[in-house]
Parts: structure tokens; C-alpha cells; sequence
């Protein structure tokens, strides 16, 4: 008998965006655009499996550690040069994370289970009566 794979997930900067608000409209033209969320990175992940055993990627907006996206898929591709690059596959649903600050970093780095902050609901911000991108940066910082 095998054990199950324990889930891997990845986490990248999300270059670009201000917000977590800025990062969802992104995924929603996205997928107006193509019909799915794909992030086409560099280099394709040795240990896909254990991504692909429920893993998600983790994105750091502006040196918080905020949100992920659940990925669905990893696929190999190419560019017309025959240059390699991964295209991730992402879930369209962001989930808030407990935000924590968050060094920058290059690239995309796996990122265990462990080590991966806890979802939070909407509603328990939405609660703060406080603009959901300022009750997550008081959080970052420990004021919530």
C-alpha cells in the first residue's frame, strides 16, 4: 500500500497587482479572455505530483503573503523559440489567507503545508467594517 501524497504548494509574487481586489479582476478578464486562469512561469515544477495532490499557489501582494488560488494543473509548454515554460493552472476562486509579511524572493519557491497560513473567511473581514485591503494589512501586522 502507498501512502497518499501530502499536498505541495508553491508561492510567488504577484507581480503587478496592488491589491487582492487588483488580482481578481485579473483572474476575471482571464477568464472572459481564454476560459481559464493560467500562470505561464519559467520552469516546471519536479514535484508535480504532490502539487497536483491538492496543492495551491500562494501569492505575496505587496510583501504579504495574502491569497491563494487552488491549482488544477501543471502543463509543459513552449514558446516559438522552443524555449520551455510551465503554465499553471489556476482555480478562478481566491481565498483570503491570514496575511504575513513577506520578503521578496524571485521566481516561484514550493511551499509546505506547515508552513502555509490558515484561510480566512470573507465574512470574519468583512466584519472589521474596515476596507477588506486595510483589515488585511492590520492583520499582517498584527492589529486584528
Amino acid at each position: 500500500m502507498t501512502d497518499p501524497l501530502v499536498p505541495l504548494h508553491l508561492i510567488k509574487l504577484c507581480v503587478g497587482a496592488e491589491s487582492i481586489a487588483d488580482l481578481e479582476e485579473w483572474v476575471a478578464e482571464r477568464i472572459a479572455h481564454a476560459g481559464e486562469q493560467v500562470h505561464t512561469t519559467r520552469m516546471m515544477p519536479k514535484r508535480r505530483d504532490e502539487i497536483l495532490a491538492g496543492g495551491s499557489l500562494y501569492w505575496v501582494i505587496r510583501g504579504v503573503l495574502s491569497c491563494r488560488q487552488a491549482i488544477l494543473d501543471l502543463r509543459a509548454t513552449s514558446d516559438g523559440n522552443g524555449i520551455s515554460y510551465c503554465d499553471i493552472v489556476l482555480d478562478p476562486h481566491v481565498v483570503l489567507v491570514d496575511p504575513r509579511p513577506r520578503g521578496p524572493f524571485q521566481g516561484w519557491r514550493y511551499f509546505t503545508a506547515q508552513d502555509a497560513p490558515p484561510d480566512l473567511d470573507r465574512k470574519s473581514t468583512a466584519g472589521t467594517d474596515l476596507p477588506l485591503e486595510l483589515s488585511t494589512q492590520l492583520r499582517a501586522i498584527g492589529l486584528l
